[in-house]
């Protein structure tokens, strides 16, 4: 879903940063396609992992116990927003609803996204923010074969190899330079 200002996205996968070694959650709008890749620490990427390969803790982690505080006092998470990228660093906000009461949160966009996983509640990427930083894999160009190739197809990459071919072709804004 698209508005003026904000698109729908979801989590498409988590990959690592062939350049950083830097864990990245990939975000898809599935309407148009097109992909965000916003770097992460360690131990959100693990979070959001662990939420998505459906493991359970045996005891809360910081995220569900953000999300069982909420539920708690009768609460819930309404949507997260991706609402800014200032020096390749990106912004978001929680908002949530309590009682009949609305409130929004500054927060992290990785902390975000782990709770809105746990919460299964919607992820919106402000426009400009996924206009200046989105990836088009169509738009990234094939590497060249290596002189002394033949013409013969190249076998099927890996999701994986290719997006480390995408990363490694991929420049964010404020340049490579600037991530972590």
């Amino acid at each position: 879903m698209k508005t003026n200002d904000f698109t729908e996205m979801r989590v498409h996968r988590l990959v690592m940063d062939p350049n950083t070694n830097s864990p990245i959650v990939i975000l898809e709008d599935e309407e148009s396609g097109a992909l965000l890749p916003i770097w992460i620490g360690i131990f959100e990427a693990h979070s959001i992992a662990m939420k998505m390969e459906g493991v359970e803790s045996p005891r809360p982690m910081t995220h569900d116990l953000l999300n069982n505080t909420i539920d708690a006092f009768k609460g819930f998470v309404e949507k997260i927003e991706v609402v800014d990228l200032v020096d390749n660093t990106y912004f978001a906000r929680i908002y949530f609803q309590l009682n009949d009461n609305h409130f929004f949160v500054d927060s992290r966009p990785s902390d975000a996204i782990a709770l809105a996983l746990r919460s299964t509640s919607p992820i919106f990427v402000a426009n400009h923010v996924l206009e200046s930083s989105k990836i088009n894999p169509d738009d990234i160009p094939l590497e060249e074969s290596p002189e002394g190739e033949t013409d013969e197809p190249r076998p099927a990459r890996s999701e994986e190899e290719e997006w480390e071919r995408i990363l490694k072709n991929y420049n964010p804004p404020g340049g490579k330079d600037k991530i972590n």
